[in-house]
Formats: structure tokens, C-alpha cells, sequence
């Protein structure tokens, strides 16, 4: 049996998602972000008021690198933190109107690198990659005590 794709996969990865985050840094320089920036700034969006620790948690980088991160992007306006009424200790990341109005339009650039990389693949193809990437993803993560395919599956959310 030839072994060599598989012992190959994660030299792949890795370097799908070193390109891919070369080509979004070099497209979202003309915003001032980076990936890392944009990463960050999708969590705020979609959950305002997030508190910075569960930012470092989702985005899996040390609370020391989040502050700093949540510093710079507060310094360029794209966020704003805010004491928790309830815990004057815990601080909170808000969106400002600046972020909210280029996230529709950075989000659109994100997605025509997608398509690019993926030139080439049918949509069969495309649908095989994304489940192929969320069952690895779901054999290696573990939620709770059970693995994400197995949390996916009970709420409903093909794995």
C-alpha cells in the first residue's frame, strides 16, 4: 500500500494554510489588518461584548498575546474594550462602527481568496474538501468530553 499522500498531509496543510494567510495578509494590508487582526475582529463581530480570556481561549493564543492584539486594533479603531458591569476585572471587546463597516467587504475579499485556492475543484470536490477538513478536525478536537463530530451530531450540524 503506498503511504505517501497520507504521510504527506500535514506538510500539506500547513503550507495551504501558510499560503492562504500570506495571500489574506497581502489583500487586507489595504484595510491595516492581518489575519490575526481579522481573526480576532470576526469573534468580536459575531459575539460583541466577548470577554478578552474566552478571545484567547477561541483563538487559541496565550492572554498576554490577546491584550496586546486588543491593544493595537483598540489604538486603530477597529474595537473598543469595556470594564463587565458585573466583574470590574473581566474586560470586554466591543466592535466599533469602523469594523462593522468593513467586515461585510473584507469578509468578500476573504471569500474570493477561498474561491481561488480553490480553482480547479467542482463543487462535488469542494463539498468533499470541507467535510474531508471538519471530519479531521472532529477526530482530533474534543468538546466537553466528546469529540466535535460527536457534539455536531447531536445538535443537528452535519460533521
Amino acid at each position: 500500500m503506498n503511504t505517501e499522500p497520507i504521510e504527506k498531509i500535514g506538510f500539506l496543510l500547513h503550507d495551504a494554510q501558510r499560503l492562504l494567510r500570506k495571500r489574506f495578509d497581502a489583500n487586507a494590508a489595504q484595510y491595516g489588518l492581518s489575519s490575526a487582526q481579522w481573526r480576532l475582529m470576526v469573534r468580536v463581530v459575531k459575539e460583541p461584548g466577548i470577554a478578552q480570556a474566552r478571545l484567547a481561549e477561541l483563538l487559541e493564543i496565550e492572554p498576554i498575546s490577546v491584550s496586546r492584539l486588543v491593544d493595537r486594533m483598540a489604538e486603530a479603531g477597529w474595537v473598543e474594550r469595556r470594564a463587565d458591569d458585573n466583574d470590574r476585572r473581566v474586560r470586554m471587546v466591543f466592535p466599533t462602527a469602523r469594523s462593522r463597516g468593513v467586515f461585510t467587504e473584507v469578509k468578500g475579499m476573504a471569500h474570493q481568496i477561498f474561491d481561488e485556492a480553490l480553482t480547479g475543484l467542482s463543487l462535488d470536490q469542494r463539498h468533499a474538501f470541507v467535510h474531508g477538513l471538519e471530519t479531521i478536525i472532529a477526530n482530533l478536537s474534543e468538546t466537553d468530553g466528546a469529540s466535535l463530530g460527536e457534539a455536531q451530531l447531536k445538535e443537528g450540524t452535519p460533521a
